[in-house]
């Protein structure tokens, strides 16, 4: 391992199927959905459905994903003293500059406004990672280097997105994207946030992020290239160099897959690359089954449902693999360990 492990201290997680993270990680184990109809209509008149975050309030816009975000940031530090925030770098994964609808605002006043409506400041370390569906990944490395630090010792990776609006649907219902009654190969919309508090490792049972890579795929979702899975099993084969691990030294796989057969595809692809020696079993876990793709808050997701599933003993085993792909062709991985396990 190149750098230090980093420590998943807490987590939080607001879906459409739950508010909180228990609840969610709960609904997302028990294979628990709720769509909802949206005020949308595809090209044959019927209603888009989509998996809304049910806040019992109007929220819309910057304000919302701002709720969103504050809702998930003060559950992740609630066990954190108030006066301690303002030393917490927050680093925000939002949606990536070139997201069709992509909300105005998300760079210069959404983390403003998280702030105003948690009534905090956090360090002036925070940021921005405009990365959409790879961005934990790239907050994971970048929290590493902030916790290297001896005057940081704690830093929380948030995420927040929502793909319910027209301009952003619009995009998707045009190029054959979302799941209708007509188009089996595409994925449902979805909101999201989540949150996790970085550290130290220590003596305690917890989930550990031990390496990071990431990787370019030229066969990316609008290229006219053969998918190779290329760039997704350079930036595992990266994250298990980077861990000091082998693919078949892990007992499962955590993805961002919500629904296209391509990606489906890269990950088989990418598997067979980077698995070298015969596995009986390497289930394939994706929360967007649940909560449908929620972009930038899909990774928070994933460690959250790892960081449930290891604790309470249902996951394969302690040691596994999460990646993410972009659009663009941004691959990223990380490898994830549960230490202190009893089984």
């Amino acid at each position: 391992m190149t750098s230090p492990a980093l420590a998943i201290h807490r987590t939080a997680l607001i879906t459409s199927v739950g508010l909180d993270a228990p609840s969610s990680c709960a609904a997302i184990r028990a294979k628990l959905t709720n769509p909802t109809e949206t005020r949308f209509v595809d090209g044959e008149g019927a209603w888009l459905m989509a998996h809304a975050v049910p806040l019992g309030e109007a929220w819309s816009g910057l304000a919302k994903l701002a709720r969103l975000a504050a809702l998930a940031i003060e559950e992740c530090l609630v066990d954190v003293p108030r006066d301690q925030w303002p030393r917490i770098p927050v680093l925000l994964c939002v949606a990536e500059h070139d997201r069709p609808g992509r909300q105005a605002g998300l760079d210069d006043r959404l983390f403003a406004e998280v702030e105003r409506q948690l009534g905090a400041d956090f360090s002036d370390r925070s940021a921005i990672v405009a990365h959409g569906r790879v961005a934990t990944p790239i907050a994971l490395a970048a929290a590493r280097q902030l916790l290297a630090d001896p005057g940081v010792t704690q830093v929380v990776v948030a995420g927040v997105d929502s793909l319910l609006s027209w301009p952003t649907l619009s995009v998707y219902l045009k190029a054959d994207r979302l799941l209708t009654p007509a188009n089996s190969n595409g994925f449902m919309p979805g909101e999201a946030a989540g949150a996790v508090l970085l550290g130290a490792p220590g003596a305690q049972p917890e989930l550990r992020c031990t390496g990071v890579g990431f990787g370019m795929e030229p066969a990316h979702l609008d290229a006219d290239l053969p998918l190779r899975g290329n760039g997704l099993a350079s930036a595992i084969q990266h994250a298990l160099d980077d861990a000091g691990r082998q693919m078949h030294e892990l007992q499962f796989r955590m993805t961002d897959l919500s629904g296209e057969q391509y990606y489906f595809k890269e990950s088989a692809l990418a598997l067979g690359r980077t698995l070298r020696q015969l596995t009986p079993e390497f289930e394939l876990w994706h929360p967007a089954e649940c909560t449908g793709e929620t972009g930038a808050a899909s990774g928070l997701a994933m460690l959250a449902v790892a960081d449930a599933a290891c604790r309470k003993g249902y996951a394969p085993g302690p040691n596994f693999i999460a990646h993410w792909a972009s659009d663009g062709g941004q691959r990223a991985a990380a490898v994830l360990q549960f230490a202190g396990h009893t089984t």
